[in-house]
């Protein structure tokens, strides 16, 4: 029998290349093999099942882990799921050890680095642009979750090899990890105190008005929150860039991107949302409308945002 319990960030082939190789050892019965792809077709028929049991009602009220197994040709899959719903999988939890970066205050870290963006996200840019903005569906399609922990453990202990691993790992698990240390951060990148200002904002329909809102909103922003925010801008534009070979486009990227780079705390999701429907499509398409604005706009720099402060403060 063959254990595989699927990870969260676990791609699909990932898990049907050790189906498939253990697909191809011998039987008992000598010279016999199992039939090609059979990997990859048990994998389908898991998905399939985890699918259902997901839109299942019964299983999205249960707190309860639900176990089955399917086989095929003589390999046998175990799994277990229970829903968690997307306040919980999205909770942010701060470290207890604040030597590290993932779950530490950007403030602290970059104050720490003496950078002006956090080092994890300079060097996760620099190998995705050398190797990966060209990758099919890169930021969109998960690295190995194994292999992601593996960064995300160099990172916080800051080892000397980091650069070593960095050009031997794989670009999705390079763009999951980008991804899990802005999700994992205290609070989202664009601050819990101005998302409701955020939402309204960009759901203004004056495009002089939602102009002045948005870029007043960024200038609102902690300069370690800002410098970060925008580095970011650029390089998901220069990744867009490469749409007609990597199929993100500037929408795919900010769907990706937006849920996790702005959302609301936990205090006010709790005040608002009372089923998992809610939690699942609450404010999500404001939040990638609102990085889809700011990756649609001219380039715009700190220095420029900061004097259009100092011209706001003197004006009054």
């Amino acid at each position: 029998m063959t254990d595989v319990l699927p990870q969260p960030d676990c791609s699909l082939k990932a898990v049907c290349e050790p189906l498939e190789r253990c697909c191809l050892d011998p039987l008992e019965e000598p010279g016999s093999k199992r039939p090609p792809n059979t990997g990859a077709r048990l994998w389908g028929r898991v998905r399939s099942k985890l699918l259902r049991q997901k839109l299942d009602p019964q299983t999205v009220e249960t707190k309860n882990w639900h176990t089955d197994v399917i086989e095929m040709n003589g390999i046998k899959v175990e799994f277990s799921m229970k829903f968690t719903s997307r306040d919980m999988s999205l909770k942010r939890t701060p470290s207890k050890k604040q030597s590290g970066v993932f779950g530490v205050k950007i403030s602290v870290v970059t104050k720490r680095e003496r950078s002006k963006v956090p080092y994890i996200v300079r060097q996760c840019v620099e190998e995705v642009e050398k190797r990966g903005i060209e990758e099919v569906g890169i930021y969109r399609i998960s690295g190995v979750a194994t292999d992601i922990q593996a960064l995300k453990a160099v990172f916080d202990a800051n080892n000397k090899d980091i650069l070593l691993m960095l050009s031997d790992m794989d670009i999705n698990a390079i763009a999951g990890t980008l991804k899990l240390y802005f999700r994992e951060l205290p609070e989202p990148l664009l601050t819990d105190r101005l998302y409701p200002a955020f939402m309204e904002g960009i759901a203004l329909s004056d495009p002089a008005a939602k102009e002045n809102c948005m870029m007043h909103l960024l200038r609102s922003l902690p300069d370690p929150n800002l410098i970060t925010f925008l580095f970011l801008l650029e390089h998901l534009k220069r990744v867009a860039e490469k749409e007609p070979v990597n199929k993100m486009s500037l929408h795919n990227l900010a769907t990706v991107f937006g849920p996790t780079l702005l959302r609301p705390s936990e205090v006010e999701s709790k005040a608002h949302l009372t089923s998992a429907a809610d939690i699942w499509s609450h404010d999500v398409m404001a939040q990638v409308q609102v990085l889809l604005y700011y990756l649609q706009h001219p380039p715009v720099s700190f220095a420029e945002l900061k004097r259009n402060t100092l011209y706001f403060s003197t004006d009054v």
